[in-house]
């Protein structure tokens, strides 16, 4: 630790006895610190002005209280009662681990202890007799600190009494081994690489350093080395049973690996005479599953019919049964899954009495507890870096985007998306070369802000094939070494051309990238830096920069913890980067591998996370196509965590929020197609919904005909009225807006809006004697293009192309046609218009999350829709100026409010791969 750093940790000291840590506050509590330390050192300085804005920085993190969906039935609350009898030894540790060498602020700590409680008590108590079995899911944000949080509860289960606790860490030995590593040094307190049994001769890490806490015995079957997960010949020679001290497992999801576990569980089961089936009594059991939506799953979930039993008797996929295994043998037994992309976990169907829950145990539906964790003020997700529009629907002031997405267009020549696994690299893309030099900036420029010991990390992921990845090491080593010589040796002239270059990126990259960023962030270690500054740190920036290429066959690991100075590296992989592993001071991503699925998406963005005082250092560089996906996957994230919140309010359970987003029209793009392999029944429901034409044809005959339908249809309604430069029709009949939508021709990626599916939830409606009476709008825009629809002046509406490139489909910004004010200004009177208002600000003025928001001044959707009268629909039809040169008419696209309906109509149909894939193309959730 240096100087700076005890600095910090002494302060931080001072600072936890106020609950409000002001800027005055801090300075006064550095200046004994200061004094003290110049007593000791006095011939080191320490930067105060660095040391004021780190601990301005730490302390002004905001985290907001978590939402949960709770099922309580079989579960007795215990943890209240058992607190003050238990000894918090491995807590308090931990606690002040954080606390003193970490430096994390009493707010984080007070929000963790508060959090981890919560879980703990939502499973059961270790000591309670008889049978019992909790299942539960913790929903963090990519790159959140899930590992923060799940250290915390293995520390309280210990203490509380849990046995034995085993942690599954991805599919990869990279990731297992990096979670070990934080395990020995948040919670073991030794180095399991050299012993895996607690002994007081142990090397002490981490916790373990801390020896006013005493002996804390635990002890691991598995070590932190590359090759350390679980091995029976190991468990066999460690000379302790299950059921006395404490013990712990850090394993990866591998068929052997949890093969050779279960088979040495239960070898020291009792059997149970009539069923034969091997249990182990007494041994509490904690499965803690990290990346819980990857190989947990089961991929094979069976045909089932209408109400959701099981056609064919199908033995699910291997890992999944082997979880389900491990459970069913212990008498008492507790999984929590962790995760930031639930929406697969979410499909798993609840327990039911199947011939495989009889074999194997019931499947991980979270039946028990789903608690979705909010993300801290200062992490860095999808909303923050590609943007968000202005949505009082979902709660959300407007997010214009940072200035650190860079699109990339050069690629295709030098590496196209659908190559083969040999295929041959010759040359770099320009952009790639460019995102090298950028990053030797960005390591010069936080070697300037001072953080020269801290770790420095570029990500290259642009392929599956590590045949390929090898060849682009080789030329991303050329690239680096030529700009290092250059640096080094000039190129013999009189300047030196690099640097004329590098200059040119910072000015027009950087320099004002800062200022704006600064403007959004609130982050006191981002200050301004001249170029002169940064130049002097180019060539020590570039030198110490390595090239390691990360997958199953290279032999490179990512050893951050073998580089006390800091590392800075170049990683170059494809799934092993893309899930799990934390890429230590990632400041710039080079990333071109497309998906449509929402969680393989989110999990590949290794580039969220917390980045603190090098934010506007920052790239990614990206494909246009990604940059519209990430747009569109904010919004329906956002979407369904919102759907969460207000099932949290209103007392929902787990099963309750699985049913919505198995009915949700987003659904099918939400998890990968595996999931429905054998052909499921899916079903919708639109009540309270909105529906939208997102995506569209860049088809010349579609269009046109769409627009004919269109005009032809709204021909034969009566005069409209005009009513704030748009043309108004009432009481149209369910009947004819059927009409309309059988008509008309979406793009399968508005899902949302698809006329065969919204056509059958009206006519269900209809015949529950709701959705009987419809407004009509014909949108106008006052400034657009004139056109006529049906003999009316209409003014065509403006929207930018989110897939410009793209030769066959236009997607509109961040996924949204409607206007919000649309949504009532044109058919709520004043009455409904106030009580919608109403209700939006109540829930506004509940949500945590309200913090820096102004109250709102407009209802927003839910609320809208909930006091509109179940008779009513609103059909709202926006013609678009079309962005391609050769339509001649409008492109016609339409928004539909549905009230809420009481009557739980869903609309059900089968998909299966072959319907996917005609969708969505190729899934590459497995690369």
């Amino acid at each position: 630790m240096n100087l700076l750093d005890v600095a910090k940790s002494h302060v931080m000291v001072i600072l936890r006895q106020y609950d409000i840590v002001t800027s005055d506050i801090i300075k006064n509590s550095i200046q004994p610190v200061l004094a003290m330390l110049h007593v000791l050192y006095p011939d080191q300085i320490i930067d105060e002005e660095r040391l004021y804005r780190d601990l301005l920085s730490i302390n002004n993190v905001y985290v907001a209280n978590e939402t949960q969906l709770r099922d309580d039935r079989d579960h007795i609350v215990w943890l209240p009662d058992r607190k003050s009898e238990i000894t918090w030894g491995f807590w308090n540790r931990y606690r002040h681990y954080l606390e003193d060498v970490k430096s994390y602020p009493s707010i984080v700590i007070s929000k963790l202890h508060g959090l981890t409680d919560n879980i703990l008590g939502s499973l059961e108590d270790p000591k309670r007799q008889g049978e019992w079995d909790r299942r539960g899911m913790v929903v963090g944000y990519v790159q959140s600190g899930k590992t923060l949080n799940y250290t915390g509860l293995i520390c309280k289960a210990a203490d509380a009494g849990y046995k034995l606790i085993i942690v599954m860490a991805g599919i990869h030995n990279d990731l297992r081994s990096q979670t070990q590593l934080r395990l020995d040094e948040d919670f073991l307190g030794y180095d399991t690489r050299l012993s895996r049994q607690y002994s007081n001769s142990n090397r002490k890490v981490g916790v373990g350093k801390l020896v006013e806490h005493g002996d804390l015995v635990i002890h691991s079957l598995t070590s932190s080395a590359e090759d350390g997960d679980y091995r029976t010949q190991i468990a066999r020679n460690v000379g302790f049973m299950l059921g006395g001290d404490p013990v712990i497992l850090v394993v990866k999801k591998n068929a052997s690996v949890l093969q050779n576990l279960l088979r040495w569980i239960q070898s020291d089961g009792r059997v149970d005479p009539e069923t034969g089936e091997i249990t182990r009594d007494n041994i509490p059991l904690l499965v803690i599953d990290d990346e819980a939506d990857n190989a947990s799953v089961d991929g094979k979930q069976a045909k089932r019919d209408e109400n959701g039993t099981i056609l064919e008797n199908t033995d699910p996929t291997t890992i999944n049964r082997l979880i389900r295994q491990l459970l069913k043998t212990f008498q008492k037994s507790s999984y929590v899954g962790y995760t930031a992309t639930p929406f697969a976990n979410i499909f798993i169907y609840p327990p039911d009495d199947s011939g495989n829950v009889k074999k194997y145990g019931e499947d991980l539906f979270p039946r028990s507890f789903i608690i979705n964790l909010p993300a801290p003020s200062n992490y860095i997700g999808p909303v923050q870096v590609f943007g968000l529009d202005d949505n009082g629907e979902l709660g959300l002031d407007e997010h214009p985007g940072l200035p650190i997405v860079e699109e990339v267009d050069d690629y295709e020549l030098h590496i196209p998306d659908r190559h083969k696994k040999d295929f041959p690299v010759k040359s770099l893309p320009p952009t790639l070369k460019k995102a090298i030099k950028v990053f030797v900036i960005s390591c010069a420029a936080r070697m300037a802000r001072g953080q020269n010991t801290d770790h420095k990390s570029m990500l290259i992921h642009i392929t599956r094939f590590t045949v390929v990845q090898g060849l682009i090491k080789d030329l991303v080593l050329q690239e680096l070494t030529r700009v290092q010589n250059l640096l080094e040796f000039g190129s013999g002239n009189s300047t030196n051309p690099i640097i004329d270059e590098l200059k040119q990126i910072w000015e027009e990259d950087f320099s004002n990238a800062t200022v704006e960023i600064q403007k959004v962030v609130d982050d006191p270690q981002i200050t301004n830096l001249e170029w002169e500054k940064v130049e002097q740190h180019l060539y020590d920036a570039a030198a110490k920069i390595q090239i390691k290429a990360i997958n199953g066959s290279a032999k490179d690991v990512l050893d951050y913890k073998d580089h006390p100075n800091g590392m800075s590296v170049i990683a170059i992989g494809g799934d092993k980067l893309s899930r799990g592993i934390t890429l230590e001071g990632l400041s710039v991503s080079y990333y071109l591998r497309a998906s449509k699925m929402y969680d393989t998406l989110m999990q590949m963005g290794r580039w969220f996370g917390y980045r603190p005082g090098y934010l506007d250092l920052c790239r990614l560089y990206t494909s246009e196509e990604l940059i519209g996906w990430y747009k569109h996957i904010a919004m329906a994230n956002e979407e369904l965590r919102k759907e969460f919140d207000y099932m949290a309010a209103t007392g929902g359970t787990p099963m309750d929020y699985g049913l919505r987003v198995r009915t949700h029209p987003d659904g099918l793009q939400i998890t990968a197609s595996n999931k429905l392999k054998h052909g499921t029944k899916m079903a919708v429901s639109f009540s309270g919904g909105i529906s939208e034409t997102v995506v569209f044809h860049k088809n010349k005959d579609i269009a046109e005909k769409n627009y004919s339908h269109v005009n032809s249809w709204l021909s034969q309604l009566s005069t409209p009225e005009p009513i704030d430069g748009s043309w108004r029709w009432t009481g149209i009949t369910g009947k004819r807006i059927i009409e309309l939508l059988e008509g008309y021709r979406t793009h399968p990626l508005s899902r949302k809006a698809e006329p065969s599916t919204l056509c059958k939830y009206i006519q269900k409606l209809l015949l529950e004697d709701e959705l009987k009476e419809w407004t009509v709008i014909l949108i106008s825009s006052r400034r657009g293009t004139k056109d006529k629809i049906a003999g009316l002046d209409v003014g065509l509406i403006e929207r930018r192309d989110d897939s410009e490139k793209d030769s066959k489909k236009w997607m509109l910004p961040k996924g949204r046609l409607l206007s919000p004010v649309d949504e009532y200004k044109y058919d709520l009177d004043e009455s409904e218009i106030t009580s919608a208002l109403e209700m939006t600000i109540t829930a506004w003025r509940n949500n945590p999350k309200r913090r820096g928001m102004e109250e709102p001044m407009e209802p927003s959707g839910p609320y809208i829709r909930a006091v509109r009268s179940k008779q009513k629909g609103l059909l709202l039809l926006y013609p678009l100026r079309a962005p391609y040169p050769d339509s001649e008419k409008p492109i016609i696209g339409y928004s539909i409010s549905f009230p809420k309906s009481h009557k739980s109509v869903q609309i059900e149909y089968l998909v299966d791969t072959t319907y996917w894939r005609n969708v969505y193309g190729d899934d590459e959730e497995q690369y």
